[in-house]
């Protein structure tokens, strides 16, 4: 086994750890909903109608331009709402589950890649260049799997594997069916996992480090004309155990974690369950709470009545400040501010200690310096200020150069956190994407 040592990063501490890896139970959620925003690259065309019933695993929409790309449903039950926005635009697919079991069987000895279609495992997957879901009938140069969460209180993947750990040697054996090359699973340091025709690297250092691009930048980079595919090790296990069983199980275990939640733990419920149900008596004080789908850094702010986003295995809950200004702003000697930089006299204390962080930027747009910021929070072999001029500028000449190919947003994240010119850095890596997409395609 590889090792890999990345001395880049940053470990951000937040209140709200999970201490105790019990996986606790929550109520049936009352409406389960699938977001078309959480599968970038497709355009949904509805196969279903409000009203019309619809089975576990029965396609919900096909993708415009790839029809075989389907999305389905995570539970039996109507399909009670077609949520649409400005232009038309569908927010929310909302499914009133029955109860009842009724899931689709698919045909394990079929074509792999039209059973991954068909089943909506497919659209889990995410391909590089452009990190989106990936083209079919595309052959990848290699598969990247990670095995690990390295972000600010991040589930263990291990508890949120449970039992489906069996299917992950069935997963690496039919990703090997479709690549041209390896299947690569990152691991960090102490951690085990079984995957025979698989290559395992353990990655020690701090985040991004179980970012599965960080990953494959320090194994098998991603140059130009190279497609690959990322995934988690919770896809790679679903993959496994739909050419097993013949069946996609949509449940799934979330991390509650954050300042603002009474006693951080897991729970089990489905993909898409409707938050109030999950955060039922869980926070201290709603009112006064951010909620997050996903982690402080590459999370997406909801609202109590919306739902569970993908990858459908963290909440994160903190503190909402309302009141933005504060004496002596950063001149501030408060000992419990923070900086990366030692900026303040927090550091004496340790940048590791867990530490209370609420919802403030803190601060205005500015100018981008050459400081070199990005590149202290960037394990990749780019120069990630030059790279992020270029997609402002819509330079795609110099933005293939800078190794635009390789990346996605979440791998600026960290960078976007340290950054003192409060630039949305996973936005413009998001939209120079899809310029640069839309231009080669």
């Amino acid at each position: 086994m590889a090792t890999v040592r990345l001395k880049k990063g940053f470990d951000i501490r937040l209140l709200g750890e999970i201490t105790d890896k019990v996986i606790g139970d929550v109520p049936a959620p009352n409406t389960v909903a699938v977001i078309p925003d959480d599968f970038h690259g497709i355009i949904p065309r509805m196969e279903k109608k409000e009203g019309e019933h619809v089975a576990a695993g029965e396609p919900l929409y096909h993708d415009k331009n790839h029809e075989a790309i389907k999305v389905v449903a995570p539970v039996s039950g109507t399909v009670k709402e077609v949520r649409r926005g400005e232009r038309r635009h569908i927010d929310a697919i909302i499914i009133a589950p029955d109860g009842d079991k009724d899931s689709i069987t698919h045909n394990i000895m079929g074509d792999a890649e039209q059973v991954l279609l068909q089943s909506g495992l497919w659209a889990m997957m995410r391909q590089r260049p452009y990190d989106v879901v990936p083209t079919p009938g595309i052959r990848p140069r290699d598969v990247f799997v990670t095995a690990f969460d390295s972000a600010p209180l991040a589930p263990d993947l291990d508890v949120v594997l449970g039992d489906k750990r069996q299917f992950i040697a069935k997963g690496v054996e039919v990703l090997n069916g479709l690549t041209d090359g390896k299947v690569y699973i990152g691991v960090r340091d102490g951690q085990s996992i079984d995957a025979p025709g698989a290559e395992v690297t353990t990655f020690i250092g701090p985040h991004p480090a179980g970012n599965v691009g960080v990953q494959a930048a320090n194994t098998a980079p991603v140059n130009k004309g190279d497609v690959v595919w990322t995934m988690d090790i919770v896809t790679l296990a679903r993959i496994g155990e739909l050419f097993t069983t013949g069946k996609v199980s949509h449940d799934t275990v979330v991390a509650i974690t954050g300042e603002m939640v009474q006693q951080p733990r897991y729970i089990k419920t489905v993909m898409g369950a409707d938050l109030q149900t999950v955060l039922k008596h869980e926070t201290t004080n709603l009112a006064q709470s951010r909620i997050i789908s996903g982690n402080v850094l590459t999370g997406v702010k909801v609202e109590a009545d919306q739902w569970l986003l993908a990858p459908y295995r963290h909440i994160t809950v903190i503190p909402e400040n309302n009141k933005p200004d504060e004496f002596m702003g950063w001149a501030s000697f408060k000992p419990s501010r923070f900086s990366i930089y030692r900026t303040f006299t927090t550091w004496l204390g340790g940048l590791s200690k867990a530490r209370s962080f609420d919802s403030r930027i803190k601060g205005g747009e500015r100018a981008i310096v050459r400081t070199g910021e990005y590149d202290a929070m960037l394990p990749m072999d780019i120069y990630g200020e030059f790279l992020i001029k270029a997609i402002i500028s819509g330079d795609i000449d110099k933005m293939e150069q800078l190794g635009i190919y390789e990346i996605a947003p979440e791998d600026f994240a960290l960078a976007e956190f340290a950054d003192t010119s409060k630039l949305e850095l996973q936005r413009i890596v998001r939209e120079g994407l899809d310029r640069l997409r839309a231009e080669m395609s």
